[in-house]
């Protein structure tokens, strides 16, 4: 997958490693790369930031936002897949998420900027 191959390019470049997961719409995974030595929780946690983002059809920092400012339980959502830290973003294509792209192992602004660079990657692939 591109968003997958952008992430890891870049990764190296920069002498890091991480964990880069990718979901479809639904939140359901469709590629995952460990990179060697990245942590092994990273793992369930790139998936999850991954899921939150597609199902939630925002940033995955989005819910831990609002569970720190309004007292938001991620709970009543009835899936414990649901989680609130930065590096989850959707996928969207003409107005329509399909899909997220998830990094995990570094800070939350890294994965993010990672996740972002993997979108750009697929987008621009996709003409």
């Amino acid at each position: 997958m591109l968003a997958v191959v952008a992430i890891r390019d870049a990764l190296l470049s920069r002498g890091q490693i991480a964990v880069i997961a990718v979901a479809d719409a639904h939140g359901e995974l469709l590629a995952f790369l460990r990179m060697d030595g990245a942590p092994l929780e990273s793992g369930p946690i790139a998936t999850n930031k991954a899921f939150t983002a597609a199902r939630l059809r925002k940033p995955s920092r989005v819910l831990g936002e609002a569970s720190r400012t309004k007292g938001y339980d991620s709970a009543w959502y009835g899936d414990p897949r649901y989680l609130g830290w930065g590096g989850g973003l959707p996928v969207v294509l003409d107005n329509q998420v399909i899909g997220a792209v998830a990094v995990s192992g570094l800070s939350q602004d890294e994965d993010e900027e990672m996740a972002a660079i993997g979108i750009a990657a697929a987008l621009a692939g996709q003409g």
